[in-house]
């Protein structure tokens, strides 16, 4: 994610060493405060992409870090926070945020969201993602076109994704819970069999090559080429 800059600002030490790790592993390039004054002080000299923010925050509230920040520039800001008051999810997207998340969160759940803003602002365009290529199976993510020994695989959106997905993390195990996470959305409350269908209809779809996505018994699915 070249010259995608995010300037995560929390009070909590722990929270943007994790959020930071995860973020650098998927190449962008993150600076940290843990203070309201700072973060604008920072964010005055530095031109980022996106803002993470939390509202409690020593020096100035992240409300008010908000306020002024909204008010010399339109970039993405996720208001990140233990607050889930109605009151202050309204407060914040009547600030001008771009999403609100609340504590306890998964990390993994909040970069899925900082990239999902940076995508609905252009910022991360689709057609800037890598060419994904393995073995029998070749994906263009810029048209969303599948193609299997080089014929096209006619797969349906939410197949489309999820097999995008395993190509790009092969051999990494992911669970039901993580794919529903992951693929479908922070904001999908659907049954894991929902996970089990897709798969198997993408199966079906490779044919002879279906033993790519392998079952790991007791855990989830993984992509493998053997």
């Amino acid at each position: 994610m070249k010259n995608i800059k995010i300037l995560i600002v929390d009070n909590d030490r722990n929270v943007r060493d994790v959020i930071k790790l995860l973020l650098v592993n998927e190449g962008f390039t993150v600076d940290e405060s843990g203070d309201g004054n700072e973060a604008l002080d920072i964010f005055s000299i530095h031109n980022y992409s996106l803002i993470s923010l939390d509202v409690m925050l020593p020096g100035l509230d992240g409300w008010t870090v908000c306020k002024k920040i909204r008010e010399r520039s339109n970039i993405p800001i996720i208001i990140l926070t233990a607050r889930d008051e109605e009151y202050a999810k309204l407060l914040g997207f009547e600030l001008g945020v771009d999403d609100y998340i609340t504590k306890p969160f998964s990390p993994k759940e909040v970069v899925a969201r900082i990239k999902a803003v940076l995508k609905r602002a252009n910022i991360i365009p689709l057609s800037e993602e890598s060419f994904l290529k393995t073995d029998k199976i070749r994906i263009n993510p810029s048209t969303r076109e599948v193609y299997l020994d080089d014929k096209e695989l006619k797969l349906t959106p939410k197949e489309y994704t999820l097999l995008y997905h395993f190509v790009k993390y092969k051999d990494q195990v992911f669970t039901r819970e993580e794919l529903l996470t992951e693929v479908w959305g922070y904001d999908f409350y659907g049954d894991l069999r929902t996970v089990d269908t897709h798969i198997k209809q993408i199966r079906e779809k490779l044919g002879e090559y279906k033993k790519y996505i392998s079952t790991v018994w007791g855990v989830g699915y993984k992509f493998k080429v053997r």
